[in-house]
This record gives C-alpha cells, sequence and structure tokens, in this order.
C-alpha cells in the first residue's frame, strides 16, 4: 500500500484540475475508446477543458490517445494504475480532501500559505 505522502504527491503532480480527476475517473470505469465529444456530453464540460485535462493526462502518462479524437485509460505503468486506484478509493471516501489537494496544487499556493494569509500580523 502506497504512503499518504506518497499518495498525496501522486494527486498534486497528475490532475491540473478536478476536471481532469473526474475525466478520468470515468473513463476508468467504462474501459473502451472514448471521444472527446462523448466525454464533453458526459461531464457537460467545454471542448477547450476536455482538450487541456486529456493533454495533461496524457503528459502524467495516465492515458492513451488512440487517435487526434478519441483517449482509453492506459496508464504507463501498474504503478501508476494503482495510485489511480488508491485515489478512486480516496476520493469516494474523502472527496474534499482529494479537491483541496488538486486546487492547493494548481494554483500553486499551498494549504499552508492560504491558512498563513489569515494570520495577525500586528
Amino acid at each position: 500500500m502506497t504512503s499518504r505522502e506518497e499518495l498525496a504527491d501522486f494527486i498534486r503532480s497528475s490532475f491540473r484540475s478536478v476536471w481532469s480527476l473526474e475525466l478520468l475517473l470515468m473513463i476508468k470505469r467504462e474501459p473502451r475508446s472514448w471521444t472527446v465529444a462523448e466525454i464533453v456530453a458526459a461531464l457537460r464540460a467545454s471542448e477547450l477543458v476536455v482538450t487541456k485535462c486529456i493533454e495533461s493526462l496524457t503528459a502524467a502518462g495516465l492515458v492513451s490517445p488512440e487517435s487526434d479524437q478519441e483517449i482509453r485509460f492506459l496508464p504507463a505503468s501498474d504503478d501508476l494504475r494503482k495510485l489511480v486506484g488508491e485515489t478512486e478509493a480516496l476520493y469516494a471516501k474523502q472527496p474534499d480532501a482529494v479537491r483541496r489537494l488538486i486546487i492547493a496544487s494548481s494554483s500553486g499556493f499551498s494549504l499552508t500559505d492560504f491558512a498563513n494569509a489569515f494570520r495577525w500580523k500586528g
């Protein structure tokens, strides 16, 4: 089993937005080739959001392009597949914790920085 810190590092480095996590989990649950149009319709997201998510997930080695407009859930290694499974389980149990990890990393702003912004500096 992966440590909490390793899993948190994976989540922070692999998902630029909650959209990308939702996209990955959706295509993982139904293993087949997905078109961009199908993903846009299923997630009710814009094509731009979906395209950006696909680019980042491809760069992270979590999806594989089948063609110019199709992708498939296909992690580059068994370790990545395991980390995705653990992320999915954590997201099911503690969705807010996973969202906070993603949001904090995508903003370049840590939760500690956020908390410190409210400290009294008298």
